[in-house]
C-alpha cells in the first residue's frame, strides 16, 4: 500500500426523509439566532418555506443566487447579511446557492447550514468559486465549509429529471477525479467508488420513475460521498475545464460537467488505469465498456446532453477555452500545460461534437 495522508474534514450531516424539520434544532446546535435564507429566484418558494419554519429566527431572504457566483452578487449578499444582523446563512437549493453561502462565509465567517435540493455535492467541500471579469477563480478555505448539511430526499422529489441526471453526473465527476488525485488515499477511494455506484444505480431509476423515493435517497447518498471526496483531495483536468467553460463562457454548471467528464476520463485513461478500473466496476461496465464510455452512456441513455454545442458553446470559442485552460493548469496525472494545448483543443472539439470515447 502506498503512503498517504488523510485529514478528515469536520462535518455534521442530518440525513433522512423529513429531516428539514430539524433545521431549528441545528440552529440551536450552532448557537445561531438570526438566519439569512439564500436561494435562487426560481427556488424562492423553498426559501419561504424555510423562513416560515424558522419564524422570528429568519432575518430575511436573499433570492438572487446565480450560477458561478458573480462577485457582484456575492458582495450584495454580504451587505444584506450585515444590514440584517444575520449570524448564520441557510442555503437551500443547488450548487449556486451553496456557492453564494460560501462567498458570504469567506468574507464574514458566518456559519452556513446547507440544505441541498440537487446532487451537486459542493456542500461537503471547503472549495469556493467566484467569477469576476469573466474568469472563475477557485480556492479552498475552511471558513466556507458548511457547519451542518441537511439531506432530505423529499426535497429532491420535484427536481426535474433532466437536472437530476446532470446534477448526479456532476457529483460523479468529483469522485472520478478523486480516484486519481495526487493526494488520493484508500479512504477517499472507498467513498468515491461507493458514491459513483450509488449514483450509477439511482439515475436510471429516476429517469424511469421521477418519484421513486428510494432512488432519490440513493442519489443524495451518492452525492454526499462524492462531495466528501472532492473536499478531501485536489482537483485536476476535468474541473479545470469546467471552471473555464462555466466561468468564461457562462455554460450551465451541471451540464458542462456532464459533457466534459467522459472526454476528460478518456484523456487520462492511460495515466490512471487503477482509477479507470474502479469507475468501470462502480458502473457495472467491466468487460463491456471503458470508464469514459460508461460515463458517456450513463448520460446519453438517460437523456442528458453529451455535446458542448447543445448547451450553448460556440465552436469559435474553443481555441480561447483551450488557451485559458492550459495557462494555469491544475495537477493532473497526464500533464496539460502550454505544451499540450493542441491535445486539449482536440479534447474540447470532441466534447463540442459529443463523440463517444472508446
Amino acid at each position: 500500500m502506498k503512503s498517504f495522508i488523510y485529514q478528515n474534514l469536520p462535518a455534521r450531516v442530518v440525513f433522512g426523509a423529513g429531516s428539514l424539520a430539524q433545521l431549528p434544532r441545528e440552529m440551536d446546535t450552532l448557537g445561531a439566532a438570526r438566519a439569512l435564507v439564500l436561494s435562487t429566484p426560481e427556488q424562492r418558494a423553498w426559501a419561504e418555506r424555510v423562513a416560515e419554519l424558522l419564524g422570528a429566527r429568519a432575518a430575511g431572504i436573499f433570492d438572487r443566487a446565480a450560477m458561478h457566483v458573480p462577485i457582484e452578487t456575492a458582495r450584495e449578499a454580504r451587505e444584506v447579511a450585515r444590514q440584517l444582523g444575520a449570524d448564520c446563512a441557510v442555503a437551500i437549493g443547488g450548487g449556486s446557492t451553496t456557492g453564494l453561502g460560501k462567498a458570504i462565509a469567506l468574507d464574514s465567517g458566518l456559519p452556513i447550514v446547507a440544505i441541498p435540493t440537487t446532487y451537486a455535492g459542493s456542500e461537503m467541500t471547503p472549495i469556493y468559486g467566484i467569477t469576476e471579469a469573466g474568469l472563475k477563480k477557485t480556492g479552498r478555505d475552511p471558513r466556507v465549509l458548511p457547519r451542518t448539511v441537511i439531506y432530505d430526499p423529499e426535497l429532491s422529489l420535484g427536481l426535474p429529471v433532466a437536472l437530476s441526471v446532470t446534477s448526479g453526473i456532476n457529483a460523479i465527476a468529483h469522485a472520478a477525479e478523486g480516484l486519481y488525485a495526487a493526494d488520493a488515499n484508500p479512504i477517499t477511494d472507498l467513498m468515491a467508488e461507493d458514491g459513483i455506484a450509488a449514483l450509477g444505480r439511482a439515475l436510471p431509476r429516476i429517469w424511469a420513475q421521477p418519484t421513486d423515493a428510494e432512488a432519490r435517497a440513493d442519489a443524495l447518498y451518492g452525492a454526499w460521498l462524492c462531495g466528501t471526496v472532492l473536499g478531501a483531495v485536489g482537483m485536476a483536468l476535468h474541473h479545470k475545464l469546467c471552471h473555464t467553460l462555466g466561468g468564461s463562457f457562462n455554460l450551465p454548471h451541471a451540464e458542462v460537467h456532464t459533457v466534459v467528464l467522459p472526454q476528460a476520463m478518456a484523456f487520462n485513461a492511460a495515466a490512471a488505469p487503477e482509477a479507470m478500473r474502479r469507475i468501470e466496476r462502480a458502473l457495472g461496465a467491466t468487460g463491456r465498456a471503458s470508464a469514459a464510455a460508461g460515463l458517456f452512456d450513463l448520460a446519453h441513455t438517460n437523456g442528458a446532453p453529451v455535446a458542448l454545442k447543445d448547451i450553448g458553446m460556440n465552436e469559435a470559442d474553443l481555441d480561447r477555452a483551450a488557451e485559458i485552460a492550459v495557462s494555469n493548469p491544475y495537477w493532473n496525472p497526464r500533464p496539460f500545460g502550454a505544451a499540450q494545448r493542441g491535445e486539449i483543443r482536440d479534447l474540447l472539439q470532441r466534447a463540442y461534437e459529443g463523440i463517444r470515447p472508446d
